[in-house]
């Protein structure tokens, strides 16, 4: 599939853009009027024309894929009119050919905002933003604003998926796999999307594990005529009892995907044979709405009396729907030679819900679905609010997607999904983000409960509230759903903030009034003594007064006064000293041949070398040796200009003097997170803080550090602790 010209289409690709043209043609002549198939053509013939490359940057056909994804989305979804248009126009404005205002005028609004919206969702995807927290919230971020740019987007991830079989760019093939299994079957699962999920996971599985997919695929198709005359031996008995009960139905058996038969296999800890339910029986009843329940129920019973049934394996979707929409009565039944069967009863409608998820019953812009919206509420509250990594990201939503639910109702008769587990606490922030927070405990069946008290099926729940109440950091230990963590979570951090603020503001004013200029390294010093581990705790816990914050400046007075007692010599007295020059037996440095003795040596100022760098040094007018670092920005003018002027230095084996070195460093203009580096550094056995130098402009800091370590490996622990404070977002070595 990858085409090593990117300009021209190979005969085959422009055979299949022919094909799959025809296609269009055919699911559009019902839903475009005579104009718009027109003008649609167009836009089609204009892309193929006008268009600088035929291929992408990975070599893939833009034409072939946006036409394979326009017809897979009329295929497995719906032919909708406004999608198709943002389908085919999506190449055309990506490449800069078409404006989105021109887009706006011609087609309208809701077309226009889905191409924004596929635009906003191109700047994540397909840059590694399943492993990167950043890029992987804005994808999702971009996602949740139109749940119909998911679906297209699900369906072009399927679509690349199925392109890029042994394409040689291996590590990009890995990563695609990565975000499809991660993040596309995940969202394709929670749409009901059941199809396009395992053909997904699938793939993925072949991409990252080609080998185990392999196997797997062979084995089934070893075992499929087997497999297959069993499935004929249960069905046949089965297809006479329901015609004998009056029911019209169709039966059916399918094998269930390789991926998800791996994942059997390694939680049951089994080969292939050891899967019992390799495939599952499929009962599709025709009847009218009114009889959909009791004619399941009916089939279910005809079989149960066949077959012995397994209580522990029977689930019911038809009584209470899954959120996604998904309905079907799922029983377990020994079947002959003693194995285990799965059967699955469910209607026409059910079974086309179950195909083609939330669409086949609900009409994008038209009636819209509660539970989804609701989820893709709950997704961006998590997104939003959560300081973890991606990969927690994902955990919550696979719990969101894959968890078991309990059903809790309000006094009022609304009924509520929860997870498994989900306390009274979690109902509340459910309901609202306000209500959690001041939540007191609830009315659970006429029986006052605690915050604690967790949720069973059927309960009738009203929840109290409390006007003083506000969330506590012991809540977290309560809630299970990710959407109450994360805001509770935030509540806590946004009032340990605002106090923060103030007591920094209140220690402040009371020096200025002493008129003490605050050191931050000596400050930190004394915070990490009175036992606190972040500045933000201490300065909130003297927003409380339950630190007094003229003792406290007593105490700052007495540790400047104990420090003061040494020599006094200013940051640039003290730079000064460690450039004096240096000499005599115990030098450490070695300085040329060591038949060379006395010579007398400066650090340069340039690149200010410390102990355990690769230096060299340079023999000056007045006969004194600098030595630089063999990295040093002049190093290669000096090499090329005076290379008889070179010499030899070499670190003796003993430290010696404490050196300087300037450090760039950039982060988020967080309060206290001065106070976080400066508090570092002091702890930093023999590191001192000579001086600081900073400046603020939009919410981040730049600033120089210059800082006296003994030699480089102090100088590589340092800079690896800086870059784990909060808000650090580079460190460099000047």
């Amino acid at each position: 599939m990858v085409n090593s010209n990117p300009d021209i289409l190979s005969f085959s690709e422009k055979k299949e853009v022919i094909t799959l043209l025809s296609k269009v043609k055919n699911f559009t002549a019902q839903r475009f009027s005579a104009d718009e198939k027109k003008r649609f053509r167009e836009i089609i013939d204009s892309s193929l024309r006008t268009s600088p490359k035929a291929h992408d940057s990975k070599g893939l056909p833009t034409a072939v894929l946006t036409l394979r994804t326009a017809n897979l989305f009329a295929e497995a979804i719906e032919p909708d009119h406004n999608i198709l248009l943002a389908i085919g126009l999506y190449p055309l404005l990506s490449e800069g050919l078409v404006e989105i205002e021109d887009i706006r005028k011609e087609w309208g609004e809701d077309v226009a905002g889905l191409l924004e919206g596929l635009m906003s969702v191109d700047r994540f995807s397909n840059k590694n933003s399943a492993t990167n927290q950043d890029n992987f919230r804005g994808l999702m971020l971009s996602l949740a604003d139109d749940i119909r740019v998911i679906i297209i987007m699900i369906i072009r991830n399927l679509v690349l998926m199925r392109a890029v079989n042994h394409h040689p760019d291996e590590e990009w093939v890995r990563n695609v796999a990565f975000e499809a299994s991660c993040l596309y079957a995940q969202l394709a699962h929670r749409l009901g999307l059941y199809k396009i999920k395992g053909e997904l996971e699938d793939l993925s599985l072949k991409y990252t594990n080609r080998e185990i997919y392999t196997q797997i695929a062979h084995k089934l198709n070893e075992t499929k005529r087997s497999r297959d005359a069993y499935i004929k031996s249960f069905i046949d008995p089965v297809k006479e009892k329901l015609l004998a009960a009056g029911l019209k139905f169709d039966i059916k058996g399918r094998t269930k995907s390789i991926s998800s038969i791996w994942n059997k296999m390694k939680k049951q800890k089994v080969d292939l044979q050891g899967i019992y339910d390799l495939f599952a029986i499929r009962v599709i009843i025709d009847t009218p709405r009114e009889k959909e329940k009791s004619d399941c129920w009916l089939a279910y019973s005809i079989v149960a009396d066949m077959y012995t049934a397994n209580p522990a394996r029977m689930k019911d979707w038809i009584s209470i729907p899954k959120s996604n929409g998904y309905e079907s009565l799922h029983a377990t039944v020994m079947g002959p030679n003693n194995k285990w069967v799965e059967v699955q009863f469910r209607t026409k409608r059910m079974d086309l819900v179950a195909e083609k998820g939330l669409a086949a019953h609900w009409r994008y812009k038209g009636v819209k679905s509660d539970s989804t919206d609701q989820w893709m509420t709950n997704i961006r509250d998590i997104l939003e609010t959560a300081e973890t990594g991606p990969m927690q990201l994902m955990k919550d939503m696979r719990m969101d997607v894959y968890g078991k639910e309990v059903f809790a109702f309000t006094p009022k008769g609304d009924l509520f999904r929860l997870a498994a587990g989900a306390t009274v606490l979690d109902f509340a922030f459910l309901i609202h983000s306000n209500v959690g927070s001041h939540c007191t405990g609830a009315v659970v069946n006429g029986q006052h409960r605690k915050i604690t008290y967790r949720i069973n099926n059927g309960d009738t729940v009203e929840i109290l509230t409390a006007s003083n109440q506000s969330p506590k950091p012991d809540w977290l230990n309560i809630v299970v759903s990710s959407k109450a963590r994360n805001k509770i979570k935030q509540s806590l951090n946004e009032e340990l903030q605002r106090k923060a603020e103030l007591g920094k503001e209140l220690l402040e004013r009371r020096a200025k009034n002493r008129k003490i200029d605050i050191d931050e390294s000596i400050l930190m010093k004394l915070i990490n003594r009175a036992g606190y581990k972040y500045a933000n705790e201490f300065f909130a816990d003297m927003s409380d007064e339950k630190i007094d914050a003229g003792k406290f400046l007593s105490s700052y007075l007495d540790e400047v006064s104990s420090k003061s007692e040494g020599p006094k010599v200013s940051a640039e007295e003290y730079q000064m000293q460690t450039f004096e020059e240096k000499g005599g037996k115990n030098d450490v440095l070695v300085i040329g041949d060591k038949s060379i003795n006395g010579l007398n040596y400066k650090f340069a100022r340039c690149c200010a070398p410390i102990y355990g760098d690769d230096v060299f040094g340079f023999i000056s007018s007045d006969g004194t040796v600098k030595i630089h670092r063999c990295d040093c920005p002049n190093a290669a003018n000096i090499r090329q200009r005076y290379p008889y002027r070179i010499i030899r230095a070499d670190w003796s084996g003993k430290q010696g003097d404490f050196l300087p070195v300037s450090l760039r460093i950039v982060g988020n203009d967080d309060i206290g997170i001065l106070a976080n580096i400066t508090s570092i550094i002091s702890k930093e056995m023999g590191a001192n803080l000579r001086n600081v130098s900073v400046d603020s402009h939009d919410g981040m800091f730049q600033g120089i550090l210059v800082v006296a370590v003994s030699d480089q490996r102090q100088l590589s622990t340092l800079l690896k602790k800086l870059k784990t404070v909060k808000g650090v977002k580079d460190i460099q070595r000047l």
